[in-house]
């Protein structure tokens, strides 16, 4: 059965036909292919497109290994053309084709409607865009939200939340009815998009001190860190020879790979972006607590890393907000909107209250204020104009932050 991504589905529709390529990327499996070879192209089969009118081509299929040279590729598609009228192209795993702009390019002058899926963000460098001449729209695709988790799993929603923080949002993992089938596919995913995948494309040469950076980013969610701080903790472990440039490097690998998204740390008086300590957030609970095996699963941090990734799926550019000594969890910005925002479990004790609304002391900026709770109680103003938000209205509400 498959899970509809209307949110996704919605964007390639309002960007079909549009005169530029669809790079749709995101970590893998987490759902890029379904979305553009069955929903999106069932989609245009109700639209009225002839299915001789679109070429669908994986790159990751043995039997497709050939057209992972660009001349082949070009070659197959103009083969596969039943004339001159407009054809739909998707190309998954475009990332295996080497100097495939021109590529490309090419399709998208030739009446082509050009959509590519891609699991590193490397291919959306500077260097690329360029190539692309500036024709290319990003769609960025995630796990599934709880919003569509819950879509689908449906119930009580404390269990399906509980559920959601265990095994996180990887498609095939709700579908999968075993505890065990569950933790099977978490496993393998862990050995080869958070290892092998990365191991091999970086022809990293010390395989161990990678697992033991990616380890700490996994029980370190939420927290400040930097690639000297990990080093400093690696070195004290064991790794004698690790160095701040090494983890560096290996943070950034994680990051193309979309496993890990950094956060920087934005002083919101100064308006100034702070050069030391940024955050990490993991893009699937459910791997990072296969890497720990399920220990340390604070639910606090767990909530606060939900409330990240519900955001960036939203469009906001999320930093973390320093106010003299004190840290606001996030400040959220969109257009013309920006939110400050705590993430607390509760706050129906009254220093736990002042812990988290002493982060939004004496902001002026005209700003909203904002805590996300479990609380489930009437009460939703706070002093000062602050506003409280239940965490499953703002999960499950579509609803912009202004409206809530």
């Amino acid at each position: 059965m498959l899970i509809e991504r209307n949110t996704y589905l919605e964007k390639l529709k309002r960007y079909r036909d549009k005169d530029l390529i669809k790079v749709i990327t995101g970590v893998r499996r987490c759902g890029k292919s379904v979305l553009l070879f069955q929903i999106f192209y069932d989609e245009l089969l109700r639209e009225g497109v002839s299915a001789d009118h679109i070429i669908r081509i994986n790159l990751e299929n043995a039997e497709n290994r050939s057209l992972r040279d660009p001349d082949e590729l070009h070659a197959f598609v103009s083969s596969q053309r039943k004339d001159d009228s407009r054809s739909y192209v998707m190309i998954d795993e475009i990332q295996h084709v080497d100097h495939f702009e021109d590529l490309l390019n090419s399709l998208k002058n030739s009446n082509c409607d050009v959509y590519v899926t891609g699991s590193n963000s490397r291919m959306l460098s500077g260097n690329i865009s360029t190539a692309l001449r500036g024709r290319s729209i990003e769609i960025r695709v995630h796990p599934l939200s709880f919003a569509e988790f819950f879509s689908f799993r449906g119930g009580d929603v404390r269990r399906a939340w509980n559920e959601y923080l265990r095994y996180g949002g990887f498609p095939y993992v709700v579908t999968e009815d075993s505890e065990e089938g569950k933790q099977e596919y978490l496993n393998m995913l862990e050995n080869t998009i958070a290892y092998r995948d990365i191991i091999d494309r970086y022809r990293l040469r010390n395989p161990a001190l990678f697992r033991a950076v990616y380890d700490f980013l996994c029980s370190n969610i939420g927290s400040l860190v930097s690639a000297k701080k990990i080093a400093d903790s690696l070195r004290s472990g064991g790794y004698k020879t690790v160095t701040p440039d090494t983890v560096g490097n290996y943070l950034e690998y994680l990051g193309e790979s979309f496993l890990f998204h950094r956060v920087c740390r934005y002083d919101v008086r100064s308006r100034e972006y702070l050069k030391t300590l940024n955050k990490y957030y993991v893009t699937d609970l459910g791997l990072r607590n296969e890497d720990q095996n399920c220990h340390q699963l604070e639910v606090t941090h767990a909530m606060e890393n939900i409330i990240f990734l519900e955001l960036i799926r939203r469009g906001y550019q999320v930093d973390i907000g320093k106010n003299r000594e004190k840290e606001i969890d996030f400040v959220a910005t969109k257009g013309s909107e920006t939110y400050y925002i705590q993430s607390a479990w509760t706050i129906i004790d009254s220093d736990k209250r002042e812990q988290e609304l002493s982060s939004f002391r004496n902001l002026d900026d005209g700003f909203r204020k904002i805590v996300i709770t479990m609380d489930d109680d009437p009460f939703s103003m706070l002093e000062n104009g602050y506003r409280k938000i239940n965490l499953f209205t703002f999960l499950l509400n579509e609803r912009s932050l202004e409206e809530l």
